[in-house]
C-alpha cells in the first residue's frame, strides 16, 4: 500500500491533529478508510517512535478503548499466563514486530508495542498490528480484531467481512462487563 496526501488529510482528521512519521497505509477499511498507518521508528523531530502501526480510525479506535474498559486485557493476560502455545505465538509476534521495525531502523530497544512478548498492555496496538499483518499473524490480534468486529458491530465496514469472528474463536463476549464501556 501507498500512502498519499489525501490519506493523510484522512488520517488528520482521524486523530484530529498532523500525523508524524507516517510511511505506508499498513491497513484500509472495506468501505476503503486508511485505519492503521506504519509509522518510522523515529518520528521527523528524532523522537523515538517504536509503535510500527498506529490505529487512526475512530470507529477502531473507540472499540478497542471500549474492550479495554471490559477488561479484555486482563483476561488475555491470564491466559498468557496458563497456555504455553499462545505465550510463544505472542513471543513470535513480538520477535517479528521488532524484525519489521528495526529493518526500517533499529531503535536499539527490545521494546515492540501493546505489552508484548510477556503482557496485554493495549488493544489499540494489537488491534493495528493485527489488521496490517492479518487474521492469522497472531492469536491475540486475531481475537481482539474479531472482537471489535462483532461487539462493535464493525465488520464489513471497518474490519473484513470475513475476517474471524469470536464464534470461530471460541469467545464468549458475554463474559465482559461492557457496562461502563458504552
Amino acid at each position: 500500500m501507498t500512502v498519499n496526501d489525501a490519506d493523510l488529510e484522512i488520517v488528520k482528521e482521524q486523530l484530529g491533529r498532523a500525523p508524524r512519521g507516517v510511511l505506508d497505509i499498513a491497513y484500509r477499511t472495506p468501505d476503503g478508510q486508511p485505519a492503521v498507518v506504519k509509522t518510522a521508528p523515529k518520528l521527523p523531530d528524532g523522537t523515538p517512535f517504536p509503535t510500527l502501526y498506529y490505529l487512526t480510525d475512530p470507529r477502531l479506535t473507540a472499540e478497542a478503548s471500549r474492550l479495554e474498559v471490559a477488561h479484555v486485557m486482563k483476561w488475555m493476560e491470564a491466559r498468557l499466563a496458563e497456555d504455553k502455545e499462545l505465550a510463544e505465538d505472542y513471543k513470535r509476534a513480538h520477535e517479528y514486530f521488532l524484525e519489521k521495525r528495526n529493518a526500517i531502523e533499529d531503535l536499539g530497544t527490545t521494546f515492540s508495542g501493546g505489552g508484548m512478548p510477556d503482557r496485554v498492555k493495549c488493544l489499540h496496538v494489537l488491534i493495528a498490528y493485527a489488521l496490517a499483518e492479518g487474521p492469522q499473524h497472531f492469536r491475540l490480534g486475531t481475537e481482539a480484531v474479531a472482537m471489535a468486529a462483532d461487539h462493535g458491530r464493525l465488520r464489513g465496514t471497518a474490519i473484513p467481512e470475513d475476517w474471524p469472528s469470536v464464534n470461530d474463536l471460541g469467545i464468549d463476549l458475554s463474559q465482559f462487563d461492557f457496562s461502563n464501556a458504552e
